[in-house]
């Protein structure tokens, strides 16, 4: 049994990977969980089926260097057919670690949510090397991913 990548407390075969695998998601905050989880296994099929066709962008290059390392859910909800999620995520790359925080919207069509756009912002992280490590392990920062 692996840990699912977005964090949930989950095994990945009970989480994430059933969604990946087709099963629809039940709410905004489930596919954006899932949408982590592919980022940080580099699913692009995934990552595209799951955005919205209207948005869908025609090719995906994921940076083969960037690291997906927590995902942080602020707040989520739905109202119908819409929903959206404001979460952090933080990924670590050549340049250093970052943090892209974003309020996504979702949209439910046929049973199905799908990732319709968001509002996104990406800042460095700084952490001090006795700073907990921001990819959630509870470790020292200078022990874990510094």
């Amino acid at each position: 049994m692996t840990a699912c990548p977005c964090q949930s407390g989950l095994d990945y075969a009970h989480c994430c990977q059933p969604l990946h695998q087709g099963k629809p998601a039940t709410s905004p905050e489930a596919l954006m969980r899932s949408r982590f989880c592919a980022f940080a296994l580099k699913n692009t099929d995934y990552i595209a089926q799951s955005w919205h066709l209207s948005q869908r962008p025609a090719g995906l290059d994921l940076d083969d260097d960037q690291q997906w390392l927590a995902l942080a859910i602020i707040a989520s909800d739905e109202e119908g057919d819409t929903g959206w999620v404001h979460f952090r995520a933080t990924s670590k790359d050549r340049h250093g670690l970052t943090v892209l925080e974003e309020r996504s919207r979702f949209v439910k069509e046929n049973g199905h949510w799908y990732y319709l756009d968001g509002t996104p912002s990406v800042t460095a992280l700084k952490p001090g090397r006795n700073d907990p490590c921001p990819c959630g392990s509870t470790k020292k920062f200078k022990k874990c991913c510094g």
